[in-house]
């Protein structure tokens, strides 16, 4: 079981006069501004050392802030009749279409409303055990923010050979991005290390220090005025991968508050990154699958708005 978590977080000259509870919930992008606004009330946040218990409370660039997260409570997952567009599905996986703002699994401030609760309602008691009680069928995750195409195993074999494909990067997975600035070329590789911020415990960076390889394959797509559409295929899948590659480069995504700009030209809340492709062997019969799904609709609106402004 997770022990108790102590976190620090430098106020940048970005986030000047945000409040608390949105700077916590951008840094720890895991959990929710309720989650947060909670551990305030309960006196587990200081700012420069002094316990802060408003949530409205706006930071200043230089500011110290820490929090204690308690150690969570079991969780016990229940089912939901959520809303779920299956892409495809066998007695041995499923493919869905995960919408922007779902949570993949439950956690600390997210108990229901996730794609979990909402395939255990679908499954019943047909999905693998390997991730245990909290994540039956999750073979790979995508952020909250991030829409697009998952597979769910619904048995342990299926589980296992899915694993194995991430494992050996034979899975296709291609994602479509708007991020800022344009390029120079047409396309390219970011091949550099990632593992957790030595500065921000809270977010992910590319670093020499307790790090793993990680590459991502990028190509322009459109060229959209101060801003790029792109396409990034994963040739690894570290945590938050895409986000940090391109912000990396110079092209963080937009709506991203955590590796970009904290505000965005269109209010955007939430990067603007969509797992568009899905490939992989079938775990029964070998044969090659793949998946394709649309832009949302939040996705084709800033387009048009780009393409408009261009």
């Amino acid at each position: 079981m997770d022990k108790e978590q102590y976190y620090k977080i430098t106020v940048s000259e970005q986030q000047r006069g945000s409040r608390l509870d949105l700077v916590l919930s951008q840094a720890l992008s895991g959990n929710s501004r309720s989650f947060f606004q909670k551990l305030i009330a309960d006196g587990a946040v200081t700012v420069n050392g002094a316990v802060c218990s408003s949530k409205k409370h706006k930071v200043e660039p230089g500011q110290e802030v820490a929090v204690r997260i308690p150690e969570p409570e079991p969780l016990s997952v229940e089912a939901e009749n959520l809303p779920l567009d299956i892409v495809y599905e066998d007695a041995d996986l499923l493919v869905v279409n995960k919408p922007k703002g779902m949570v993949v699994h439950p956690a600390a401030g997210n108990h229901t409303g996730t794609l979990v609760n909402a395939i255990l309602y679908h499954c019943g008691d047909s999905l693998s055990s390997i991730n245990g009680i909290i994540r039956p069928g999750i073979v790979h995750r995508i952020d909250k923010d991030t829409s697009g195409l998952l597979m769910i195993a619904k048995n342990d074999s299926a589980h296992n050979s899915l694993a194995a494909q991430l494992a050996e990067h034979s899975i296709t997975r291609a994602y479509e991005a708007i991020v800022y600035n344009n390029f120079q070329k047409e396309e390219g590789t970011v091949d550099a290390p990632i593992g957790r911020d030595p500065k921000n415990r809270l977010r992910q960076a590319v670093t020499e220090q307790n790090s793993k390889r990680a590459v991502t394959h990028y190509k322009v797509l459109e060229r959209l005025g101060p801003f790029t559409r792109i396409e990034a295929r994963l040739e690894t899948g570290r945590t938050h991968q895409i986000r940090v590659h391109m912000a990396y480069i110079n092209h963080p995504l937009l709506g991203d508050p955590v590796y970009g700009p904290a505000k965005n030209p269109f209010g955007v809340q939430g990067q603007m990154l969509h797992a568009r492709l899905l490939g992989f062997a079938h775990p029964r019969t070998g044969r090659y699958m793949e998946f394709e799904s649309g832009l949302p609709e939040e996705f084709q609106q800033i387009l048009g708005k780009l393409r408009r402004m261009r």
